[in-house]
């Protein structure tokens, strides 16, 4: 009996010693979305403008071990002054919508948590899809329901290359461009510093992204850098559209 329970204390030794390593590799080791540089076209594309009915559905995963979080639909319900975007998850149910004003400029976003309301609203894609195109934005957001309180939000918007890229709704020729959210000020008033990035596959033809995979890290008092806590690192897949 003594003998097995050293050996179950070694074993549990060995599993915590192993575990960050594996852990590590384990976050390493997912895939990249790997597109194919093509060149800039000779006329660039035009993306699409919305409609009532247009709808996304795509598929959510965690990237730390792919596990597919949910599905979510999200279709244009009006537009006018404000394009309006209703959201559902399978799992979720019901989002919260996201609004456009004009075309592809966001005044609500709903993809961090918890959404934001831009004043003035800032762009979801690059004004200008040419590779080489860098910008920073700077803007205030309010949270839904908390009219009271206004924080700070910069953009950098990095544009880099057209691609051709696979998603389980096909081959799409897409705008990739990379997004960097440094030391926004966040409506949790725990957290003293917070750094969001994402990276976006575009399509002008679809009018969204095919893949968009982003995560954040944020730090509170007495925390360093290097144990920043992380925010949920998803990647979005386009399953279908119309």
């Amino acid at each position: 009996m003594a003998t097995h329970l050293i050996q179950v204390k070694q074993l549990r030794r060995l599993v915590l010693l192993v575990l960050p390593v594996l852990l590590v590799g384990c976050i390493s080791s997912q895939p990249f979305p790997q597109g194919m540089t093509v060149a800039q076209p000779v006329l660039t594309p035009i993306v699409r403008a919305p409609k009532v009915g247009q709808e996304w559905v795509y598929q959510i995963r965690n990237v730390f071990n792919q596990e597919i979080v949910d599905t979510v639909t999200e279709q244009v319900v009006s537009v006018g002054r404000e394009i309006r975007i209703a959201r559902s998850g399978l799992k979720a149910g019901p989002l919260p919508d996201e609004i456009q004003s004009p075309w592809g400029f966001v005044v609500q976003d709903p993809h961090w948590s918890t959404p934001q309301i831009f004043q003035p609203a800032i762009p979801l894609w690059p004004i200008q899809l040419q590779p080489g195109m860098n910008q920073f934005y700077k803007t205030q957001y309010q949270v839904p329901g908390y009219p009271d309180g206004s924080y700070y939000w910069g953009l950098s918007m990095n544009s880099l290359a057209w691609e051709q890229i696979q998603s389980p709704a096909g081959n799409f020729l897409v705008f990739y461009f990379h997004n960097e959210a440094p030391y926004f000020q966040s409506n949790d008033l725990f957290r003293v510093q917070n750094i969001r990035d994402e990276d976006v596959w575009f399509s002008p033809e679809v009018g969204r992204w095919v893949i968009r995979r982003g995560s954040g890290r944020y730090i509170t008092l007495g925390v360093a850098w290097a144990n920043a806590y992380w925010e949920d690192y998803m990647q979005w897949e386009l399953v279908s559209w119309k």
